[in-house]
């Protein structure tokens, strides 16, 4: 063996050296947390479905009824019929029901005359434009917040915190009325309704990341302000770093593994607050479909809606099992 193939093997670890299994396993238990994270995603799609489809079973009256609603015609019953098998018993049903959302079917809403696919595919675009850009600012007033007021003066805390415990309190219908009242009926500063343009999108932004934005701060400042009275914070105050880069360089990575907990529930909240702002603000997306849904009792796109928010949570819960390995590198080896 050469010189040079000696010092390789005194420098590179070997397959069968302690720092190599380290390194082989500590890829292995992030692939088996993803595949996990994706098989429970499934198991809770296929809950949900399940619990759509038995709850339409056991609500008295036929199912033919419910799913036509107020449309009382022969050839719709027979289009029902024939679409959810419904001349099969209730298990063939079940199964044919999720065999079609299995390749993406969700139905037909016979009441606008489409696919259900189609009718939530049209306005979903401004909902999560709407959620996400709520959602950004939420986590931007959150950090703001929470940074300003960790170790400072109890009284600036105090201050803060009551107005965080005042954004959690007031309904988004009830602050978005007031900011319409304020910004557009009196200084006539942004649109009273619509969703054309940025400055339609303002003011249903921030009704809508008051409330989150609250809830984080409260959330960060609890986690930062603990972090802060750990033992290496005073190692980095030892070492000169001013306060606001422990703040910002320490302990506000620490706070983030709760912060993106708090974050992830709050995707439901802002989505369902989506659909309420659509309505104050006049705007489309899926406010308006579900609002008009069931007002016609236009049962498959309620469903198809109930399937979307399980997708949504599912999706939102698998990327933020992801980011917990990028925030925190021991979660890339815990078993």
């Amino acid at each position: 063996m050469t010189s040079a193939a000696i010092q390789a093997n005194d420098v590179l670890p070997s397959p069968a050296s302690g720092e190599g299994r380290t390194a082989v396993r500590g890829r292995h238990p992030f692939v088996r947390r993803l595949v996990t994270r994706i098989a429970s995603g499934i198991v809770v799609l296929w809950a949900a479905a399940t619990l759509a489809f038995w709850t339409l079973q056991l609500v008295p009256g036929s199912v033919v009824d419910i799913l036509a609603g107020d449309l009382n015609d022969p050839a719709l019953r027979e289009a029902l019929i024939a679409e959810w098998h419904l001349n099969l018993s209730a298990w063939d049903q079940y199964l044919a029901f999720l065999g079609r959302l299995a390749v993406g079917d969700l139905g037909t809403s016979y009441v606008q005359r489409q696919p259900v696919l189609g009718v939530i595919g049209d306005q979903i675009l401004p909902t999560i434009t709407l959620a996400v850009a709520a959602g950004v600012l939420a986590v931007i007033l959150a950090i703001v917040l929470s940074t300003l007021t960790v170790g400072r003066r109890p009284r600036l805390r105090a201050s803060l915190s009551t107005v965080e415990l005042i954004f959690v309190s007031i309904p988004v219908f009830w602050s978005g009325l007031l900011l319409l009242m304020v910004f557009s009926f009196a200084l006539k500063l942004f649109p009273v309704a619509g969703g054309n343009g940025i400055q339609s999108l303002v003011l249903p932004t921030i009704a809508l990341a008051l409330p989150a934005a609250g809830l984080l701060s409260q959330v960060l400042r609890e986690a930062m302000q603990r972090t802060m009275d750990e033992p290496f914070i005073v190692s980095v105050r030892a070492r000169g770093v001013r306060e606001t880069l422990v703040i910002w360089r320490h302990a506000l990575r620490h706070a983030m593994l709760p912060g993106m907990t708090i974050a992830g529930a709050l995707v439901g909240g802002l989505l369902g607050g989506a659909v309420i702002t659509e309505q104050v603000f006049g705007r489309p997306g899926l406010g308006s479909v579900t609002l008009s849904a069931v007002t016609n009792k236009d049962v498959p796109v309620v469903l198809g809606v109930v399937l979307l928010a399980a997708l949504v949570y599912v999706v939102v819960s698998t990327l933020l099992d992801i980011l917990y390995t990028a925030v925190d590198p021991r979660l890339r080896g815990a078993r």
